[in-house]
């Protein structure tokens, strides 16, 4: 075997499915970047916009001046499925955050990686990895070294695979054969997931107005949500999967993925009017491994609060009015009293139906 090759093996033994190599060249999609960031299209992301995070996307040999090689890897994650119960309303949660942090798991296992190169070479290599923390332009780097395609809601999509996997990158300053670029882009004429995204958020470029996208809305967005943006939002409550539920590659895609990132439905699909009664210090525990805890408490709540708001029932007032009793936070009271507003008036328009039908039917009966 090669060192590509038993590199390649082990690292499908520690996990990952997908493993291919590239070279640190610029990447050509930076440019497509620089005029996102330009038109404001990341939102309150600022780390984004720094000049240093845009010299080191830039050049990867900005990341490390030694690198000669730069390993890419996949690891699958369960694939969403619509399927919580109507009643009583509950959550979703993006599947990629059902199971423990993704940073927690990969990065363990790309440290057992960079020692496996170590000992196979005989010395110490100089390194940088990453799972989605870096500075980095990922997707390119992952199409370039063969692992799939750009797809038109800028995630990347295996053939086999669909995109419901995580990505790393191990920066490696030693030579290896690189892999042939990804050669096709298979979404051809669809535009299914521009046409289910709820909020509209995918531009043309295969990019996204993270502004108006749920999984920034619900986790990067500290402040309010938009009002105009939490109808569309609906029950989710830590980022958003609609865009990929409907892509005809994940037809393909594995129902369980890892392990370490499996669910059972209590997980996946909580009852909302429970999530209330979290305490800071009850959220901090219950999410201590997952990537949930992004969101913050307040956050999270805040979320939980719209997503009552667009499906809750009147059963649900009470926890909601608790939760205005108990927290002056204006953060919560303002997306609290919004989702009371919410079921209020659609209790009050169902209430209207009933009485117009009783009227309609008295007049049948009088006729």
């Amino acid at each position: 075997m090669t060192l590509e090759q038993k590199i390649k093996a082990e690292a499908r033994r520690l996990g990952f499915d997908l493993a291919g190599i590239t070279t640190p060249d610029p990447p050509s999609h930076f440019e497509r970047f620089r005029r996102w960031i330009e038109a404001g299209y990341h939102g309150e992301m600022h780390y984004l916009a720094s000049e240093r995070s845009l010299q080191r996307r830039a050049d990867p040999l900005q990341v490390l001046p030694e690198c000669r090689s730069i390993l890419v890897l996949g690891m699958r994650y369960a694939a969403s499925r619509p399927g919580a119960p109507a009643l009583p309303p509950r959550g979703q949660i993006a599947s990629y955050a059902w199971g423990e942090d993704y940073h927690l798991v990969i990065e363990e296992r790309l440290r057992e990686l960079v020692a496996f190169i170590t000992q196979e070479v005989g010395h110490p290599v100089p390194h940088r990895y990453y799972t989605d923390t870096g500075p980095v332009l990922e997707r390119e780097l992952a199409q370039r070294a063969g692992l799939g395609w750009i797809g038109k809601n800028g995630c990347l999509i295996h053939p086999r695979y669909g995109s419901y996997f995580f990505l790393a990158e191990i920066f490696l300053g030693l030579a290896l054969t690189p892999d042939p670029p990804f050669p096709t882009d298979h979404c051809g004429r669809c535009t299914r997931c521009i046409q289910a995204c709820p909020t509209q958020c995918i531009l043309s470029d295969r990019t996204l107005d993270a502004r108006r996208c749920i999984s920034y809305l619900t986790i990067e967005n500290k402040g309010e949500i938009p009002d105009d943006l939490r109808p569309a939002i609906g029950n989710w409550i830590f980022g958003c999967d609609e865009c990929q539920r409907v892509c005809p590659w994940n037809r393909f895609a594995d129902p369980q993925g890892h392990a370490a990132f499996a669910s059972d439905p209590g997980q996946a699909y909580p009852v909302l009017r429970e999530e209330l009664g979290l305490t800071p210090e009850t959220f901090a525990t219950r999410f201590r491994q997952r990537a949930i805890k992004r969101a913050k408490w307040r956050g999270y709540l805040r979320n939980v609060a719209v997503a009552l708001g667009n499906c809750g029932t009147p059963q649900d007032l009470p926890a909601l009015e608790e939760i205005a009793r108990r927290h002056s936070d204006p953060l919560l009271q303002e997306h609290v009293h919004w989702a009371i507003r919410r079921i209020r008036q659609r209790a009050g328009e169902g209430q209207e139906t009933d009485g117009q039908q009783g009227e309609q039917m008295r007049a049948g009966d009088a006729d």
